[in-house]
């Protein structure tokens, strides 16, 4: 039987890595959405040899590894062009997302997702975990973290949910414009109270 699973999303910038690596160093197994997007076109996959095809041997990197910058400007660029990628990935990704799931042996496990909320992902999810940041901030971050334009960074933003939908969906919202140390604390709390839920959910 799986553990119990806390689903953690949040826009781009928002933070989400900063609350999960918190969790990891409490010992709980967090199955990354982005990592699994990494493997499913990693060198010798189909996906990527599918994905070279469409989109032309010039999205392939001298190494043989996918060039990402170069296919996110392409498909944030084209609405059809980002449905053909979903419509091969995400099938992939679920498979990925759920061998790591099923091989986590922590107490409860933790799946860390941008597009928790716009993908079927969310079914895997026992409580939804948003971390939240003014818009602003995002902004900020991500282009200080990437350097992203901010043309390129919003259109990104107007790819994925909005964020009052978003805090809508969620059952627990982490505030993470505030300071580390109040990030530790809320983390702690939170950890206390999935292993109490993990535990009546046996």
């Amino acid at each position: 039987m799986m553990a119990f699973i806390v689903g953690i999303t949040g826009g781009i910038g928002s933070g989400k890595s900063a609350v999960t690596e918190r969790f990891e160093k409490l010992g709980i197994t967090v199955v990354d959405a982005d990592l699994a997007a990494r493997v499913v076109v990693e060198p010798g996959r189909p996906a990527l040899a599918a994905i070279a095809e469409h989109f032309g041997g010039e999205i392939i990197q001298s190494d043989g590894s996918l060039d990402r910058a170069a296919l996110r400007q392409r498909v944030f660029a084209d609405e059809a062009e980002r449905l053909w990628l979903e419509q091969l990935t995400h099938p992939l990704i679920g498979r990925e997302i759920l061998e790591q799931m099923e091989a986590s042996g922590s107490p409860y496990t933790i799946l860390s997702s941008p597009l928790l909320l716009e993908t079927s992902q969310r079914e895997l999810a026992d409580c939804v975990v948003v971390v939240d940041v003014p818009e602003s901030i995002q902004l900020e971050r991500t282009i200080q973290r990437d350097s992203n334009d901010e043309a390129q960074v919003r259109r990104i933003m107007a790819a994925q949910m909005g964020r009052d939908e978003r805090l809508e969906k969620a059952d627990i919202v982490i505030d993470n414009s505030r300071s580390l140390a109040e990030l530790d604390d809320a983390v702690d709390e939170l950890h206390k109270e999935f292993l109490l839920r993990a535990e009546s959910a046996h």
